[in-house]
């Protein structure tokens, strides 16, 4: 079968008549734009174009550029890193009140005898503003005044993969795209020799809770909006390195034919995927130059290194703050560190104090770099969870808890040295400013200069959003 008989048999319907409604209109631009196309009769050297993002311009100003989420996985105890309870001491030991849990959703505590106990390191206040965060966190405490501490979150899934996928899609259905997959089809990305969405995963300090791909994905987007995974050991990306023998331009050769040979197929049927495969072949070629680039930190001061708490290379957290700085540097749109060992349903004491040592000096080193370098103005960090942990012990340890907990956020528009909303006095249910997972996404997005029910998707008859059908912007945080 010869190539105009294959061509045939892949021309649907819809594509004939697309092309044949277009195709005297695009010979006449052609001709006026390229003259000697037509009449040489050579094809005219393409590349797949950078994504400009559909959000253009921008709904509202933006005060951010990229995003790097401190994620910690596992669900880290609101009431041993930010959010003091004296009451709660007062009655470690007796039953927790009925009022507060009856008629409540409990992980594995349901139907268990439930107790009060009390916070198990000590608060003190830090900063000009006087913000009450523990002691297992002395190094974000000294950056008291550059964070916004949100004390009044709450979300709707009480396990972990479920809660993992509310807070990154705003669901828990199998399917929807990732935060940092909306930002790219928004807003598309700075930088053209990496990706825009990049994930980096550290562990330790506690049980560690699987994190599924699907974290990331891109769901019913195209395939170009999706996460791509780095490690911070070894070779950040598999097989990117060019195999023995093959000289760079001879792999270009054989890209430039196969994304030839894949535009001939897509012109016939116009499938996303497969201008999503051209654009990815030739990201990959980009990206065997700058990936050695990103990972050599030769360049990085003794200090630096020092202040983060790394030497690179580790596939610490600490390397990964690190790296997520340099990503930022390069135009990366949206960085998420997952730090796996938050998960204290026993020994939350000595659990938290072990998990805080591990993330706690990184964190607060890529607070201060970025300011240090003018760029966290334009650069929005987050730190926190899926959900945090129960007022109730469960032997020394803390169940999940969905009804309020807390996280922080720095730069990008948001002011810093302020706590904003509460929960009860025990720690319990956000009470108030309460903030649903898609407010702070609605936030999010907002600072990036998205309204977030304009950013849409038209998917099975319906159009999808990040925020669903809810949604408000906290207002009070902004600058």
């Amino acid at each position: 079968m010869n190539f105009f008989e294959q061509f045939q048999l892949q021309q649907t319907r819809r594509s004939f008549l697309g092309r044949a409604a277009t195709g005297i209109g695009s010979m006449a631009l052609t001709s006026l734009l390229q003259p000697l196309a037509l009449a040489v009769g050579k094809p005219i050297a393409q590349k797949e174009p950078k994504w400009p993002g559909i959000v253009n311009p921008l709904h509202v100003p933006a005060r951010a550029k990229r995003v790097i989420f401190l994620t910690m996985a596992g669900g880290p105890s609101h009431l041993e890193t930010l959010d003091y309870k004296p009451e709660l001491a007062k009655l470690s030991g007796q039953p927790m009140p009925e009022s507060f849990t009856k008629g409540q959703q409990i992980a594995q505590l349901q139907g268990q005898k439930l107790t009060c106990l009390a916070p198990q390191h000590l608060f003190e206040k830090y900063g000009q503003s006087g913000q009450q965060i523990s002691t297992v966190l002395p190094h974000i405490a000294n950056i008291a005044d550059d964070i916004c501490i949100i004390r009044s979150l709450h979300t709707e899934q009480i396990n972990h993969d479920p809660a993992q996928a509310f807070m990154n899609t705003g669901t828990s259905i199998a399917g929807r795209p990732s935060m940092g997959s909306w930002l790219l089809y928004g807003l598309g990305s700075e930088c053209e020799d990496l990706p825009g969405f990049i994930v980096l995963v550290s562990s330790g300090g506690g049980q560690d809770q699987p994190i599924a791909a699907r974290q990331w994905h891109s769901g019913f987007l195209p395939s170009r909006f999706q996460g791509v995974q780095f490690r911070s050991k070894g070779d950040a990306v598999l097989y990117v390195n060019r195999p023995n023998g093959v000289s760079a331009d001879s792999q270009k050769d054989v890209i430039d034919t196969v994304n030839s040979l894949n535009r001939v197929f897509n012109d016939s049927i116009d499938d996303p995927e497969i201008a999503t495969r051209i654009s990815q072949y030739e990201m990959a070629f980009r990206m065997q130059t700058s990936v050695p680039g990103l990972m050599d930190i030769s360049d990085e001061p003794a200090h630096i290194l020092e202040m983060y708490g790394t030497k690179g290379g580790d596939g610490s957290f600490a390397a990964n703050c690190l790296l997520a700085r340099r990503l930022a540097e390069r135009g990366v749109r949206f960085v998420q560190l997952y730090h796996r060992g938050w998960d204290h349903h026993g020994g939350v004491k000595n659990g938290v104090k072990t998990t805080a040592g591990l993330v706690d000096k990184a964190s607060a080193a890529l607070v201060t770099d970025l300011k240090n370098r003018g760029m966290l103005d334009d650069t929005l960090v987050v730190w926190g969870g899926e959900f945090g942990r129960t007022p109730m012990a469960q032997g020394d340890g803390r169940d999940h808890h969905i009804r309020g907990y807390s996280m922080w956020m720095a730069g990008g528009g948001i002011k810093g040295g302020i706590s904003y909303g509460n929960t009860d006095e025990l720690g319990y249910n956000a009470v108030e400013n309460p903030v649903h997972v898609h407010d702070f996404h609605a936030t999010m997005l907002q600072l990036l200069g998205i309204d977030h029910k304009q950013l849409t998707f038209r998917f099975q008859g319906r159009d999808f959003r990040l925020t669903d059908v809810g949604g408000n912007v906290v207002q009070t945080i902004l600058s």
